[in-house]
């Protein structure tokens, strides 16, 4: 039995339909998917700290998850649409309150953006590629949609810092189809 990390998007939370057709997928396999804090000053700790405890043998994120997970240095990951400018997606990091997609462990309902944490994600992003030696290089694969319309640029990004990337055909959330064709495949081949 495997562990595998799953690191949501922004507004989500670990109960989101992509842990669930990760589940679905890897049934004898054990997944784990925390609830992100709101806050990258309060998240990126929180998430190292998670994986050093729980030390998977795998680390998958998607979109703002995908960004978190390729800053978890020394554990294999595969990052699926990262948002490696959050900070930039004016139209979904704006000050004020939003409502989160799925339920939160926490209970909470709401989610508030404030200057700090717009401050928090625009230092955590000029910091994101620190770090990064050849062995690094070889534990962080990128998976990219053909038809992502909500992350622009994430491959040519990725690719300046990272040598396994991929495209698949598909956008930006995962859905069963993205699962069985690029996700789940390239799992495979990297635990199995």
């Amino acid at each position: 039995m495997k562990k595998i990390v799953y690191f949501h998007g922004f507004a989500s939370s670990g109960a989101s339909g992509s842990v669930l057709l990760l589940r679905k997928h890897f049934i004898t396999d054990r997944i784990l998917a925390p609830d992100i804090p709101l806050d990258p000053a309060e998240a990126l700790p929180f998430l190292r700290d998670f994986c050093s405890k729980e030390q998977p043998d795998l680390i998958v994120g998607s979109s703002m998850g995908g960004m978190y997970a390729q800053q978890m240095r020394g554990f294999l990951r595969i990052c699926v649409n990262p948002a490696f400018e959050m900070s930039k997606m004016y139209n979904v990091m704006r000050i004020g309150t939003f409502e989160w997609a799925c339920k939160r462990q926490d209970g909470e309902k709401k989610g508030h953006i404030t200057k700090d944490i717009i401050a928090h994600l625009k230092e955590m992003e000029a910091h994101q590629w620190d770090g990064i030696t050849p062995e690094e290089k070889q534990l962080c694969y990128g998976l990219f949609g053909t038809q992502d319309d909500r992350v622009k640029g994430g491959y040519e990004i990725f690719t300046a810092h990272y040598p396994n990337a991929s495209r698949f055909e598909g956008g930006h959330r995962l859905n069963d189809d993205i699962m069985k064709t690029a996700v789940e495949p390239l799992i495979r081949k990297l635990l199995y």
